[in-house]
């Protein structure tokens, strides 16, 4: 690809495999650091020999220096090797932390969650940052952004999927720099409204504009759809407004991100046109719309979403300002090394990589398809625009899509050619209505149009999220399949272009590539054989897999949530089944016993390997031992607290391995014997 000629896109890629292999092996801080001062020296003094800058020494030492500021730049992301760091500390029982609230998360069903910066451990200045959970309270007020705390609690850390392939929350927020949680019932204390910084201040506006929001009189649908395409506020969303959006392949709508701030780049750059004609205009015009993208930045709540797509789009308005569509590729892949820079750790997080991928394949891919059809009709000439934005972008992101979400809406170019035309409009005209409504200034008639295109875009996105035969769901993808379906993508555009003899022999060996390791997967699934005790609070659920085949073993098929779905779509099963609970049945050579409320138990002949324990059987233990003798005792999360307190003291007491799903996850059992 000539792309990769280009000197900003190669010093970005370097970069970002330094931040890959620094986040595998996480080395000591002085080996990055002597690492980057090297390669720094050896840079200055090739430039003072006067090296030429296109010879492979000089181009072999530039890209070192890349490679190992990607390296230092994740590890001085790990907050955690700071002397002053809350880990570093003596953190293992209930202490005093003085707590400053820096964000305020989507509550779940029992608590309010907030991301809290440490500012003293048992009075004792330190830092770092942790999650807070806060179980709701009517007497409890709700913290705002800026509030200090003073709570006395023990630190826990967050963790894991206790099933196999959920969706893992604890590396979620690893990826955020925080490893542990405080669970707070009561006792939370707020001690004063704390220094004012510019992140409380956007908190405090969003929180004003959302007030005003409601006095207009806003349906809540309505209202929930405003405030996340304008201060990126999803915490009032329905769980079937957010399915309806996903399954319409709509859902980047509901984020303040890379199309919202395109979208603004285009209409600031249309507004502020007249400007050019003013001396020095161009570059007056660029300072403008930067600052307001910044504006509006700091009106989204300066997430890190936003902050993200306005720095990125903040490079392409100068890549515009500069007029060279070349220069396009060198300024996106710029703006990533400089973000990059700031938080290496936005690397691994969905919305860069997201945002990224659609941004360059709109850069690349819009211009090729507008040249393969050139529609002499204005009409149509428009719609195949649109097309090609939806089409480029979603070719960008498929891949991501299919790895992170399992899914592909194949009505994607619907929506987003009903839906993104028209998205302008929403964003300019919701630009307005805040602005009238912080000067309690928005006329009736404003406010009721405004909701009826709200309105009217939510039952276009429901009436096409209701197509479910165009809804491609469970796919499995895993990361070889990423990085085969962009090399595929590239050499099927190449193709495309060129038509070559070597660019299609590219695409199809890639494509034999892919389908191999497609059917290599397979054959490791249909080698696979595994049996899994997995957690679910108040039911019992026993995955069994033989090869492509699903067995669900369960007390209640209408109480198994994803647990099986999650396995099935990792795993590659294709056929899932239900049938009811054996209590005594053998695992490859292994005897397996199963006991449930009704405490009845087969009077064993010979010894049992594993001994379940489900639905809070009425049994003493002790008695079960002796006369079944297994070798593990294992417990679901179907039981009572109680019951298992009292098994665990027993086993203690035998001397018996003791399993509790609740505490150590999902128990695969073992078919081969000792």
């Amino acid at each position: 690809m000539r792309l990769l000629r280009f000197i900003p896109i190669q010093l970005t890629i370097f970069l970002i495999l330094g931040v890959l292999i620094g986040n595998w092996d996480n080395l000591p801080m002085y080996i990055p650091l002597g690492l980057t001062f090297a390669c720094l020296g050896f840079l200055v003094f090739a430039f003072l020999k006067k090296r030429r800058p296109d010879s492979i020494s000089f181009g072999l030492i530039v890209a070192l220096t890349s490679f190992s500021i990607g390296v230092l730049a994740i590890s001085l992301s790990n907050t955690t090797a700071t002397a002053d760091h809350y880990s570093q500390h003596n953190f293992q029982n209930r202490k005093e932390w003085r707590l400053k609230v820096t964000d305020v998360l989507k509550p779940s069903r029992f608590s309010s969650r907030y991301i809290v910066k440490v500012q003293a451990l048992d009075q004792q200045i330190a830092s770092g940052k942790i999650l807070l959970n806060l179980v709701n309270d009517s007497l409890q007020p709700a913290f705002e952004v800026d509030n200090e705390l003073l709570i006395f609690s023990k630190l826990t850390e967050i963790r894991p999927p206790l099933n196999p392939h959920q969706f893992n929350y604890k590396t979620y927020m690893a990826q955020m720099g925080i490893d542990h949680q405080l669970r707070v019932s009561k006792g939370a204390f707020l001690l004063k409204k704390g220094t004012s910084t510019l992140n409380g201040k956007a908190a405090y506006l969003r929180n004003l504009i959302k007030k005003k929001l409601q006095e207009a009189h806003f349906g809540p649908k309505e209202l929930s759809i405003i405030q996340a395409l304008l201060l990126g506020e999803r915490n009032d969303l329905s769980e079937q407004t957010y399915n309806d959006y996903k399954n319409a392949g709509a859902v980047h709508i509901l984020a303040v991100s890379g199309l919202h701030i395109g979208i603004l780049l285009l209409l600031l750059q249309f507004l502020l046109s007249p400007l050019e004609r003013l001396p020095k205009g161009k570059t007056l015009k660029l300072l403008v719309t930067v600052l307001l993208l910044w504006v509006f930045a700091f009106l989204a709540g300066m997430s890190a979403s936003v902050v993200r797509a306005v720095s990125m789009f903040s490079f392409v308005a100068y890549a515009l300002y500069l007029n060279r569509p070349s220069n396009t590729f060198n300024i996106l892949a710029l703006s990533m090394f400089f973000i990059l820079l700031v938080d290496a750790r936005l690397l691994f997080h969905i919305g860069f990589q997201m945002s990224y991928a659609a941004v360059f394949a709109i850069v690349w891919c819009y211009p090729l398809l507008q040249k393969l059809l050139i529609p002499k009709n204005f009409i149509l000439k428009k719609i195949w625009q649109l097309l090609s934005v939806s089409i480029a972008a979603q070719l960008g992101v498929l891949p991501i899509s299919l790895f992170y979400f399992h899914q592909f809406p194949g009505l994607f170019f619907v929506s987003n050619l009903l839906i993104v035309p028209f998205l302008g409009i929403v964003l300019g005209m919701g630009i307005l209505v805040i602005v009238l409504v912080l000067f309690d200034s928005l006329p009736t008639f404003v406010a009721n149009s405004y909701g009826f295109l709200i309105s009217a875009m939510n039952r276009i996105i429901s009436w096409i999220a209701d197509q479910e035969a165009f809804i491609f769901q469970n796919i499995s993808f895993d990361v070889p399949q990423v990085f085969l379906s962009y090399l595929i993508i590239i050499a099927l555009i190449t193709t495309a272009v060129k038509g070559s003899f070597k660019s299609v022999a590219s695409l199809l060996f890639l494509l034999i590539v892919f389908q191999s390791w497609v059917l290599y997967r397979h054959y490791e699934t249909q080698q696979k054989e595994a049996f899994i005790i997995t957690h679910r609070t108040g039911n019992t659920l026993l995955l069994q897999q033989s090869g492509t085949t699903l067995l669900q073993l369960t007390s209640d098929s209408t109480q198994v949530g994803t647990i099986a779905k999650d396995y099935a779509i990792t795993e590659r099963t294709s056929e899932n089944s239900y049938r009811s609970i054996p209590n005594s049945f053998t695992w490859g050579s292994k005897r397996v016993v199963l006991v449930d409320s009704t405490g009845v138990y087969p009077m064993a002949l010979e010894q049992v390997d594993y001994l379940i324990l489900t639905q809070s059987p009425k049994i003493h233990l002790a008695r079960a031992v002796d006369s079944l003798k297994p070798k593990m005792i294992i417990a679901d999360g179907s039981n009572y607290s109680n019951a298992i307190a009292r098994w665990r003291a027993t086993c203690k007491k035998q001397k018996l391995p003791f399993h509790y799903t609740g505490e150590k996850g999902a128990y695969f059992l073992d078919q081969d014997s000792d």
